[in-house]
């Protein structure tokens, strides 16, 4: 008979044991409003909160990065905008001159304005965000376009950044073009045969030429052979050296090379060459410039002549940056439609989480209510055990 008791107390010791545990961790998801507070608790519901933990925190830092790669873009679409009233207004005031409504100081005061706006070109192309250059492409450290001056004024531009763009992974596998080649941006790169305007007789050659824009090739005399000069001097070419005339490579001190058909020069002067599909906004203005200023004392016939080319170059450079803006614009759409998803996609993970780590209170009172009647019933038996003595075997 002993033994039937004995295990009937260790049933019950161990009945109010389990059941007091029960009700500690019941009471424990109430104050913490977590049904898992420990991997134990549940090992699969906690792994796959790991895991969905993982994913959000993965997911909320692709959208970070969205939000960053956004505000470069959104700025470089600003400064583009920018860019294109300037060049739109020159365009304006350069046509207004082709048709004779302005006079000689006129044309100087708009040389003047044509100035600072290539000065703020420059600034706006070395615009950093962040400490970074934005048109630098992956050369984000270096300011991308540098000044070559005379006299205080800008003669040449030369771009030092990187030929790439830089690009940041904004979801898994995909990548966004952050940081531009600006050569890309404010320049045109689908080269046509280049146009030569002006009265030496000088004509395009037969090889394909390197340089870019509008570049001046100055036609002087000897004595004995015409020389051809596309840098103001500085390189000059002797056509009499030529082993063929028809085909002459001018180069300047930068290396770039215009090919020539020197045969059929007749005059000393300036040509104006033109290479449509090449233009940059730097080039070209400093081109408007030196052209209101008559830098080359050019004929009121060559002037009109050679005003009427830089409009097209005007209009190449406009229509570039329209195209470059609209192509930023459909990338911020793009990737502010992916973090609209990538959100949806954390919503998601972030429910799911919620759902297997919070508790359910109204279930949890049902829960403990149950083992406090248990544990109450166990109590009443182990006062029954303990209220057993011999007498109570005695017949």
């Amino acid at each position: 008979m002993s033994g039937a008791l004995g295990s009937v107390y260790n049933n019950t010791r161990f009945a109010l044991q389990s059941h007091a545990k029960a009700m500690a961790a019941l009471q424990e998801q109430v104050s913490t409003g977590s049904r898992i507070n420990r991997p134990s608790d549940d090992s699969s519901a906690a792994y796959k909160i790991l895991g969905l933990n993982s994913q959000k925190r993965s997911l909320a830092n692709y959208m970070s990065t969205i939000d960053e790669v956004s505000s470069i873009l959104e700025t470089a679409a600003t400064i583009i905008q920018d860019m294109f009233s300037s060049v739109s207004q020159v365009k304006v005031n350069l046509n207004q001159i082709i048709s004779g409504t302005y006079d000689e100081a006129g044309r100087q005061r708009l040389a003047d304005q044509v100035n600072d706006t290539l000065e703020q070109m420059i600034s706006l192309a070395n615009t950093q965000h962040l400490s970074r250059y934005i048109f630098g492409g992956s050369n984000t450290n270096t300011a991308p376009y540098a000044a070559q001056r005379t006299n205080g004024k800008i003669t040449s531009i030369t771009y030092q950044g990187s030929s790439q763009q830089q690009n940041v992974e904004i979801a898994p596998n995909v990548q966004a073009s952050a940081y531009y080649a600006g050569k890309d941006i404010f320049g045109s790169n689908n080269r046509a045969a280049p146009q030569f305007l002006g009265d030496t007789g000088a004509a395009g050659g037969s090889g394909t030429s390197s340089v870019k824009g509008n570049v001046w090739l100055t036609v002087t005399f000897d004595g004995t052979d015409y020389n051809l000069s596309i840098d103001g001097g500085t390189t000059v070419i002797d056509v009499g050296d030529a082993a063929d005339p028809t085909n002459v490579a001018v180069t300047n001190a930068n290396g770039e090379v215009l090919y020539v058909n020197a045969a059929g020069i007749t005059a000393i002067g300036v040509n104006m060459v033109n290479v449509p599909g090449t233009c940059d906004i730097f080039n070209t203005l400093i081109t408007v410039r030196d052209l209101l200023e008559n830098k080359y004392e050019l004929s009121d016939s060559q002037l009109a002549q050679f005003r009427n080319s830089l409009s097209g170059s005007l209009d190449e450079i406009t229509n570039l940056l329209v195209g470059k803006q609209t192509s930023i614009g459909s990338k911020i759409g793009f990737i502010e439609d992916l973090k609209n998803s990538l959100e949806n996609i954390k919503y998601t993970a972030e429910d799911e989480a919620s759902m297997l780590q919070e508790a359910d209170i109204a279930q949890l009172s049902i829960d403990i209510t149950r083992r406090e009647t248990l544990y109450q019933m166990s109590l009443i038996v182990a006062a029954k055990l303990l209220s057993v003595s011999l007498l109570d075997f005695i017949d």
